[in-house]
């Protein structure tokens, strides 16, 4: 890796200053705990002129009830989210599940659902990447994984987006033209070039839980490396039992395209958990999910993995595990 270039760092005490900051340089980015940008950077992956710090924003870094809703702060650390009483269990399986103890003693709730996508040809130093013509992603001029596309297949890796697009979370954006309110699963559109829906000088302030009596939800992934690495696959799920059929459910996938994508689950409700349902479960996984020669793990396990642990979380949830 190269070393850090130059950059000025402003620090920023309220969101309204951050804001003001970003607007005023085209080449400013927002830093909160550097786990995935550094990263980046150190590998010539982007070039800033300067760096906005938002840790000192303490308005972005509680945890707090409004209502029935639960408010938590962007700049919350994965290591507090998942030691906080108010939340859900499925989000502190999420939190637990990323890298190791002193990643998410740094990385935050926001860095998490706003990381780059990833790609084998695209997060390589930059003597490897100019040695294979660069990728559409950066520098060059086709996508290495599928050439002939006019698009980026870059996979978003996040554990934290699709346990919150079940639980049926929302994410006030601050920018320029004020604060506006979207579910998360719309803050991702599905090119690995850029992924992220904000509009100019947004920043991703606070996500909201509402409240999900009667729901059960959870997630599972599988890695390389079970203390540290991305999802190969990753599956959330969250279910609502109506006795001894499913009343409703939802499910969500990452590391498989390049965005985190909602599951449709039609012809669901109104059935019992049984063999049916989850072959209806996999046909439903296998039309959604686009898995591409984008890890060092093949495709194809990858796509069976992530059947097997749809399956396998669905039947935690109804037996109430």
């Amino acid at each position: 890796m190269n070393l850090l270039p130059d950059v000025r760092v402003h620090r920023p005490k309220t969101l309204d200053e951050a804001v003001r900051l970003k607007a005023a340089s085209e080449g400013t980015r927002f830093l909160a705990g550097g786990t995935d940008l550094l990263v980046n950077l150190r590998r010539g992956l982007g070039e800033p002129t300067s760096l906005i710090d938002l840790t000192g924003v303490a308005d972005m870094a509680s945890v707090r009830r409004n209502g029935e809703s639960l408010w938590i702060g962007a700049g919350v650390t994965l290591a507090e989210l998942a030691r906080h009483p108010d939340v859900p269990p499925a989000l502190i399986q999420a939190a637990l599940a990323v890298a190791g103890p002193t990643h998410r003693a740094a990385a935050t709730l926001g860095g998490n659902l706003c990381q780059d996508t990833r790609c084998v040809f695209f997060n390589q130093s930059e003597w490897w990447r100019e040695a294979n013509s660069f990728c559409l992603k950066k520098e060059g001029d086709k996508c290495q994984v599928v050439a002939k596309s006019d698009r980026c297949y870059a996979t978003y890796h996040g554990d934290i987006a699709p346990v919150l697009m079940v639980l049926d979370a929302e994410a006030l954006l601050v920018g320029p033209d004020g604060a506006r309110r979207v579910k998360v699963g719309d803050l991702y559109r599905e090119t690995g070039a850029s992924h992220l829906a904000l509009a100019a000088g947004e920043v991703l302030a606070v996500v909201v839980l509402p409240p999900l009596p009667g729901w059960r939800a959870g997630y599972r992934k599988v890695r390389i490396r079970d203390a540290i690495d991305f999802p190969l696959a990753g599956v959330a799920a969250a279910l609502k039992r109506d006795g001894d059929v499913i009343g409703d459910v939802r499910m969500a996938i990452t590391g498989t395209n390049s965005a985190p994508l909602a599951v449709a689950t039609a012809g669901l409700a109104g059935r019992p958990w049984d063999a049916d349902a989850a072959a209806l479960v996999v046909q439903h996984l296998r039309k959604k999910a686009s898995i591409l020669r984008t890890t060092v793990v093949g495709a194809a396990y990858r796509r069976r993995v992530m059947q097997a642990m749809a399956r396998k979380l669905m039947d935690e949830l109804w037996e109430g595990e």
